[in-house]
């Protein structure tokens, strides 16, 4: 057991559950470039954080309408259809979690995730129990890399930044930690992941 990791973090899209619009879109659009231009213009990853960040998704939907009304059927889908971007848990990483757990290490979960979708999915997966806490960017108003929101998620548990490990998919939320004093890993797959936390006498 490593004796300066006293507390594991870990995301949650892209680490422990995979979500990905293409998911839904590849039901509804034909063509291929249509959807990318779809998901990069229409709908864009900036749009999405503003909702992860606590804006409403029914106003979010409204605005881009007001933009590309001839969408409007694919843009309410984003809100309405939204659990079939859902592509269910990472087993491999909810094995990593069970072991992590196993070992003693108190889990906590820090995510980028709607305030308003996260219900719809947190009874389907056993493993969100397993966390004494989970800080979602929705609830909060601020989106990782932002400081602030490493900061209240350390304000609310009992361990110094140097004492927790984080684990995320994005090496900007990963940069963000680790100039906090946060220990890192920038999660790859389930794999890496397992070997990383062996080197640190984790598992």
């Amino acid at each position: 057991m490593n004796q300066q990791i006293k507390a594991v973090i870990f995301d949650l899209g892209q680490v422990l559950i995979h979500w990905d619009p293409k998911l839904l879109y590849r039901q509804m659009f034909n063509d291929e470039k249509e959807m990318e231009f779809f998901l990069s213009e229409v709908c864009p990853p900036a749009w999405n954080v503003s909702l992860d960040g606590g804006y409403p998704f029914a106003q979010g939907v409204k605005d881009r309408i007001a933009l590309y009304p001839d969408y409007e059927p694919y843009i309410r889908a984003w809100h309405e259809r939204w659990i079939e971007t859902i592509g269910g848990a990472i087993p491999g990483t909810v094995e990593v979690l069970r072991q992590i757990k196993e070992k003693g290490y108190p889990v906590f979960a820090l995510s980028n995730w709607s305030a308003e979708t996260f219900p719809i999915i947190a009874n389907q997966y056993e493993f969100f129990n397993w966390f004494e806490k989970i800080v979602l960017s929705g609830e909060e108003k601020l989106v990782k890399p932002n400081p602030e929101i490493y900061q209240r998620l350390l304000s609310r548990i009992d361990f110094s930044p140097e004492e927790c490990l984080f684990i995320d998919d994005s090496i900007h939320n990963i940069e963000a930690a680790e100039q906090l004093g946060i220990q890192v890993i920038h999660f790859k797959n389930s794999e890496t992941l397992s070997k990383e936390l062996k080197e640190l006498e984790i598992l």
